[in-house]
């Protein structure tokens, strides 16, 4: 049977009463049952205005060392001449009353926080939706960076609290096993990530390690990008791994003109007013070979943000199995 269009106008969107007065209770009942779900839980993951308005007065209450009980929590809210809209002394108690003991408070705040991430998934939903059926002058590749910057702002919000301390014990198991895969390996090498070409750099370093992130600092003009660049070039000509670049700066032109003297040990000057002998001719077109089955890509798109520079960079990666060599930024 098709949906009723006005059943479908009067659905609520997900969330639990119950788990949101579990919480709270919880909160009033023990005052240390807030050092468990603060790192997952905010104000915002509440459905219920009142909610928001309770367990946040209840966090400043704690925050200020001063008892969170219904008797210190009806005062607060009396101050603030919210009392009776958070349902009065009586709803306060019987947020009490119907949890007996805080023991399950951090997985009553992560249904909370799951019911939370699934409303904003629907309301990012129905944005995305809006900007297909209204693109307003955008283009199909803007509305699909704006639509994957939403859902990936929804995921790192939604990431909070996954990680947190661990135990050294597995991580140990961890390091060992790592240990023994490099000293059963049948090429041993002293680079075990990913060389650089810089023979010195790459010794002292054993190579970019996956997950590292390196910052190349100096003063302007002293050759940050051109080292970035060179280290691309080798991880994508010699490795045969794809590489990002994200320039923010520097036109992509003037980049591939960059690495176009690089790879043909050409002077840029004369490649930049053209003055090219028959020999830096000769060079420029092997470059050109070189370069034109790299698995080189630069985006020169301006003020990219986080969220904006991964959801790119895992496009990217996509595209090659989920393996990127390296994804260059520049700058920071």
């Amino acid at each position: 049977m098709p949906n009723d269009p006005q059943l479908e106008a009067l659905k609520m969107p997900p969330h639990s009463m119950e788990a949101e007065q579990s919480v709270l209770g919880g909160l009033l009942l023990e005052d240390g049952a807030a050092d468990r779900v603060e790192d997952i839980l905010g104000a915002d993951d509440f459905y219920s205005d009142a909610h928001r308005l309770v367990y946040k007065t209840i966090i400043g209450l704690i925050a200020d060392n001063k008892p969170a009980d219904v008797v210190t929590l009806s005062e607060a809210l009396g101050s603030l001449n919210k009392l009776e809209y958070t349902g009065g002394m009586p709803y306060l108690g019987a947020l009490v009353e119907n949890v007996p003991t805080a023991a399950n408070i951090r997985r009553y705040a992560e249904i909370v926080r799951e019911r939370a991430i699934l409303r904003r998934l629907a309301a990012a939903g129905g944005e995305i939706a809006e900007s297909a059926y209204h693109p307003l002058g955008r283009s199909v590749r803007e509305i699909l960076d704006q639509a994957e910057t939403k859902v990936f702002e929804i995921a790192e919000h939604g990431a909070r609290g996954q990680q947190g301390f661990q135990e050294i014990r597995p991580l140990l198991t961890q390091v060992v096993e790592r240990i023994e895969f490099l000293y059963n390996r049948d090429n041993p090498s002293d680079v075990t990530g990913v060389a650089t070409g810089f023979t010195d750099l790459d010794r002292m370093t054993s190579g970019l390690q996956e997950g590292d992130l390196i910052v190349v600092a100096g003063r302007p003009s002293m050759g940050k990008t051109s080292l970035a660049l060179n280290m691309g070039e080798h991880i994508a000509l010699t490795l045969k791994m794809p590489v990002a670049i994200f320039s923010m700066e520097m036109g992509a032109t003037q980049l591939a003109m960059r690495l176009m003297g690089s790879v043909g040990r050409l002077d840029q000057h004369k490649i930049r007013t053209g003055r090219l002998s028959n020999d830096d001719w000769e060079r420029l077109s092997v470059a050109l070979g070189r370069l034109n089955d790299a698995p080189i890509h630069i985006d020169e798109t301006p003020a990219l943000n986080s969220l904006e520079l991964r959801a790119r960079a895992r496009r990217l990666s996509r595209q090659y199995g989920g393996k990127l060599g390296a994804i260059v930024v520049d700058y920071l």
